[in-house]
């Protein structure tokens, strides 16, 4: 039994999983058992993952998988599963990004590429957490909401655990990012509405089918696969931590979780205690997260996605609040970007450090390229740029823009002439 706020709680019925404890609501402490559970019944808050977190070293980190599992002490799944019959994600490349740190006049700078994972996203972390948590409680059919990448982990992952998937987004989604979900064999449904339309559909279907929703009533567990960015960025780094992280905002909490990993870090004498910064990353088309920060308010307003960027097409974010709550407290900003300017971020990756990110990603450079001139974030603070998907799944971004430089017939003098054009 567990008190806290005056009321007792039974948190027994399931056990502990490893260091993780309870459901905790973030609004009112209510715990819960670590069922299938999101709200609060007190409050309808959302709950989180409690933790009796200890006894963690490097030694026992270094010496595990080279993937998100070498964190698994970290996170709410069984220890020692090692049949776990998920993609293996996690431990992408940090990479030192030294031609576009010369660009942009900045002194240190580095992209945490997740487009390295199984299916190109970091999608793949949050997956794999709620996985293990679906097969733990029984659920023999796994679900999402998505704007894309959420579907494709959740399709991939679903065949290689041999469970049914069923994947819902919005109709109007990449051609690339419905083809990467369907060839995976699941049910995937395309909705005619934006992404907060298919996630009410997909909470009032959660609530009637025995079904194992990801992002629904298994977010909790989902969540936490997040942690493992912050995680990996400071192991990398040489167990130290950045002076800040600028992080795309979907739904938020992405931003959040590495906020939590940071902290989780420090408490576990993991790392130094050293103060960071987490800057947000938003399209214009879709940016209630960033207006309410830049208009000094705390209530999100929702809004109407209208953007390229529709992996961050949330116009209802759910952790939006807690996104804001972490900026202030350390001293980040959010900003926003064009869609023009998302492709201007896209290709300004790719041509200085041969990283094609999704549109995602080139809100994120173009966002900190902006913070920079707008004099908000420091040119001398090592940064670190979050890429969370592969160009290769938004190409209808770049394809206007990206054309050959020359088409010509295989004629040596006819190649001599256009070329002295274009070097000239």
């Amino acid at each position: 039994m567990s008190k806290e706020r005056g009321l007792v709680m039974t948190v027994t019925a399931i056990p502990a999983i490893g260091s993780a404890v309870a459901l905790k609501c973030r609004e009112c402490g209510t715990r819960y058992p670590l069922d299938a559970s999101y709200a609060c019944y007190e409050c309808f808050g959302p709950l989180e993952v409690a933790y009796e977190l200890g006894g963690v070293t490097r030694e026992r980190i270094e010496s595990g998988p080279n993937s998100m599992w070498r964190y698994e002490a970290l996170l709410p799944v069984v220890p020692g599963a090692d049949a776990r019959p998920g993609l293996q994600a996690g431990f992408t490349k940090l990479v030192r990004a030294d031609n576009l740190a010369r660009e942009l006049g900045v002194k240190a700078l580095w992209v945490k590429d997740d487009s390295g994972n199984p299916t190109h996203s970091f999608k793949d972390r949050v997956v794999a957490v709620a996985l293990e948590n679906a097969r733990r409680l029984g659920f023999e059919t796994i679900a999402c909401a998505s704007t894309g990448n959420l579907a494709n982990a959740v399709a991939a992952a679903g065949a290689r655990a041999g469970l049914k998937s069923v994947v819902f987004v919005p109709s109007n989604l990449e051609a690339g990012k419905i083809v990467t979900t369907a060839v995976y064999g699941g049910i995937l449904v395309a909705i005619g509405g934006n992404y907060d339309d298919v996630n009410r559909l997909c909470t009032e279907v959660a609530a009637s089918r025995n079904w194992g929703f990801v992002n629904v009533n298994l977010r909790p567990y989902y969540a936490e696969g997040s942690k493992t960015v912050g995680y990996e960025v400071a192991e990398q780094l040489g167990w130290r931590l950045p002076d800040a992280v600028v992080s795309p905002v979907a739904s938020g909490s992405l931003l959040t979780k590495v906020d939590k990993a940071f902290r989780e870090f420090i408490d576990l004498g993991l790392v130094s205690e050293h103060p960071y910064a987490i800057y947000g990353a938003q399209a214009t088309g879709c940016s209630p997260v960033s207006t309410a920060f830049n208009s000094g308010q705390d209530v999100i307003r929702p809004v109407k996605p209208d953007t390229i960027a529709k992996s961050l097409a949330i116009g209802n974010p759910a952790d939006g609040p807690y996104a804001l709550d972490v900026v202030r407290r350390t001293n980040g900003a959010i900003g926003d970007v064009t869609d023009e300017e998302v492709v201007e971020g896209i290709k300004l990756l790719a041509r200085t450090e041969g990283i094609f990110a999704e549109t995602a990603g080139g809100v994120v450079v173009a966002t900190y390229r902006k913070l920079l001139r707008e004099g908000r974030i420091d040119p001398s603070a090592e940064t670190v740029l979050l890429n969370t998907g592969d160009g290769l799944k938004t190409l209808d971004a770049v394809e206007a823009t990206s054309k050959p430089t020359m088409v010509i017939s295989p004629s040596y003098d006819e190649f001599e002439a256009e070329y002295s054009k274009v070097v000239s």
